[in-house]
């Protein structure tokens, strides 16, 4: 063997370890959230009826658990029902006014 085809062989052995150990990205899927006001009335109901369910003041992430919603959909719900006077804030929480 001569020197260029050794180092050939081993360069081609480096670039197949350095493929292996490369660590794999997983891609985060961003979901969009379409905003409009039969959308946000729907977040509304779900915010209203986790209130309601609980009977007790809840915190925004565990009116999200509740309402099996993300927390911007609690959010976007949370708006609609303190424009319309429903809920109230109390100690960091809220519950239905």
């Amino acid at each position: 063997m001569t020197e260029k085809n050794v180092s050939v062989r081993k360069t081609a052995a480096t670039k197949a370890v350095e493929k292996k150990a490369a660590p794999k990205r997983s891609t985060a899927k961003k979901v969009e959230l379409e905003i409009n006001a039969e959308t946000v009335g729907f977040k509304a109901g779900d915010v209203y009826q986790a209130l309601a369910t609980a009977e007790k003041p809840l915190s925004v992430a565990e009116i999200a658990k509740a309402a099996k919603i993300t927390t911007e959909e609690t959010l976007l719900g949370m708006g609609w029902l303190f424009k319309e006077g429903k809920i109230k804030d109390a100690e960091n929480k809220i519950t239905l006014a």
